[in-house]
């Protein structure tokens, strides 16, 4: 006997369309499943007897419920078969895809609806074929932002009781993504509550939403048609030295641009997922791999306590949202909790080259490397005997002089 789920898209109508061949397999179930608002909706096509699990977290105890499920069916007929109803197209951030990642080996048949984003284009009669979906419903802010610093033009977002339109609204404020009108949809589908609106984000900042909702952001022309995109401002490259605020205003306490970006090349971020900046000051090398290298996730860090304000006035003047910056001793930093790196730059050691090299060593992902700009014979040899000491391998190194600055030797090793 193999098990199967049946998966049912719907929206919020409360007198849903389902293909015959769905309503059938709702006819003959016994065993059903969804949200709790799904139950409302479909509580009236359901058999007698009929059995349902509420989908609610820990989602791991709602899989063991299907299991006990799939253990009673199999004793009384052979065709174990869960109906399971769920909202829009369930491939689409859905539940589907939580089935398929559990249980591999179950067979899933699908009925999908319009997913929301779908359904709030319709409303606006708005093209989105080359719309931006981002998925913000119980996920980090990290592909929204992604979505933000490559400046794409119109992005789709499912929100949840967290990340509220207003919310979103804030986060593109401070960090200067300004130029977005965004449309909310609040209760797509039904037929009493359904409601599409149009705001600037300082409007919505100030706007109690009704959950859920979806929303679409669309940079547009000022005086043109909504379904027109404006060039966005181009993003970044080699951001001036003299563009950053500094640390009590000493315009050399920087990695000048044309090293920061020679470092971001030695350390190959491109191909990198966690990036480590230890000694940040103002936040120049964070700020530049943020922005250039938006898949990745970039973690600070910075003795002084003035680093905090610095990395909060340069990543919100620069549009570098996501950057997680740490505020004390790196060698007395608890870093159990902070994802490990596969990349990392020493922009500052304090003379404790060979103690950091040790604590890296330690979270280093296996082919990752540690990048170092040695600016004296001393520091040179004190990085060469660190990585050696702790098994790591010394590559080619690159040796720049820039204007009147005494030359700077930029070094990496890495793990093998």
């Amino acid at each position: 006997m193999e098990r199967k789920f049946i998966i049912i898209g719907t929206d919020d109508n409360r007198k849903p369309f389902f293909p015959p061949e769905a309503l059938a397999w709702i006819r003959q179930g016994k065993v059903f499943s969804g949200g709790i608002r799904h139950k409302e909706i479909v509580n009236d096509l359901l058999p007698e007897q009929a059995e349902w699990i509420s989908i609610t977290v820990p989602i791991n105890n709602v899989f063991a419920q299907y299991e006990e499920a799939f253990a009673r069916l199999e004793k009384t007929c052979s065709d174990p078969v869960i109906v399971v109803f769920a909202s829009g197209d369930p491939l689409f951030f859905g539940f589907a895809n939580t089935v398929g990642r559990k249980l591999p080996e179950t067979e899933i048949r699908l009925y999908p609806a319009f997913n929301s984003l779908q359904m709030l284009a319709h409303r606006l009669v708005m093209p989105y074929d080359d719309m931006r979906t981002v998925s913000l419903t119980g996920r980090p802010w990290q592909e929204f932002d992604r979505a933000l610093m490559e400046r794409a033009p119109k992005i789709g977002v499912l929100t949840d009781r967290e990340h509220t339109p207003s919310a979103i609204a804030a986060r593109m404020l401070e960090y200067g993504y300004s130029y977005y009108t965004m449309y909310v949809g609040e209760h797509l589908g039904h037929p009493e509550k359904e409601r599409v609106r149009k705001f600037s984000l300082e409007e919505a900042v100030q706007e109690t939403f009704r959950h859920p909702n979806n929303l679409l952001l669309h940079c547009t022309m000022p005086a043109g048609s909504s379904m027109v995109s404006t060039p966005l401002p181009p993003r970044p490259f080699g951001i001036p030295d003299e563009a950053f605020a500094h640390l009590d205003g000493r315009a050399r306490m920087i990695t000048k641009a044309p090293i920061r970006l020679l470092t971001l090349q030695a350390l190959e971020l491109n191909r990198r997922s966690v990036f480590w900046d230890i000694g940040f000051c103002t936040g120049s090398v964070s700020i530049e791999a943020r922005l250039q290298f938006t898949h990745l996730t970039v973690v600070s860090f910075e003795i002084r306590p003035e680093g905090e304000d610095l990395m909060k006035t340069n990543s919100r003047r620069f549009g570098a949202p996501g950057i997680t910056a740490v505020t004390g001793d790196f060698l007395q930093t608890d870093t159990a909790s902070l994802p490990r790196p596969d990349a990392v730059f020493i922009g500052g050691h304090g003379g404790h080259l060979e103690e950091m090299a040790g604590k890296l060593k330690e979270v280093l992902l296996p082919g990752g490397c540690i990048v170092f700009n040695s600016v004296s014979a001393e520091s040179k040899e004190a990085f060469s005997q660190a990585v050696k000491k702790h098994g790591m391998l010394l590559q080619p190194s690159i040796r720049i002089t820039l204007n009147e600055y005494n030359p700077i030797e930029i070094m990496k090793a890495t793990l093998s």
